[in-house]
């Protein structure tokens, strides 16, 4: 007899595994993070952050052109955090945002995104708790 739960999945749309730097930008402030996965209405991120709940953020990063299918493009979201999940290994936090709108922006709107470098330590859900800034 199995005794595991039985987990829904309520996404509703294809995730991409994409590890792209973005910035947040969130009460006049705007702080790095890197992504986990993304999808057309969400995405799961890293960030040093603290961001409750149901927090109002706007997220630039540049969407691939694997993704687009034609060059990479800037993209400018806005969105809420449905989960902050704390890592225990370190100062970042896992962040589920679902995307409310999404806009393409020109090349010259685009301030410049930090490289991050992945680190291949994982928490309990198999998840990178963090990245190094370079």
């Amino acid at each position: 007899m199995n005794t595991d739960p039985v987990r829904l999945e309520r996404r509703s749309g294809q995730r991409f595994q994409l590890h792209l730097p973005l910035l947040i930008h969130v009460d006049g402030k705007t702080v790095p993070g890197f992504t986990q996965d993304v999808s057309a209405r969400g995405l799961f991120l890293y960030t040093e952050a603290a961001l409750a709940e149901g927090t109002v953020v706007e997220l630039t990063f540049t969407m691939p052109s694997e993704i687009t299918l034609a060059e990479s493009m800037r993209v400018r979201c806005r969105g809420r955090v449905l989960r902050a999940d704390p890592s225990p290994a370190g100062p970042r936090s896992g962040i589920a945002v679902q995307l409310d709108s999404y806009q393409y922006l020109p090349s010259l709107e685009c301030e410049p995104i930090p490289t991050l470098v992945r680190v291949s330590a994982t928490d309990s859900a198999g998840r990178s708790p963090g990245a190094t800034p370079r």
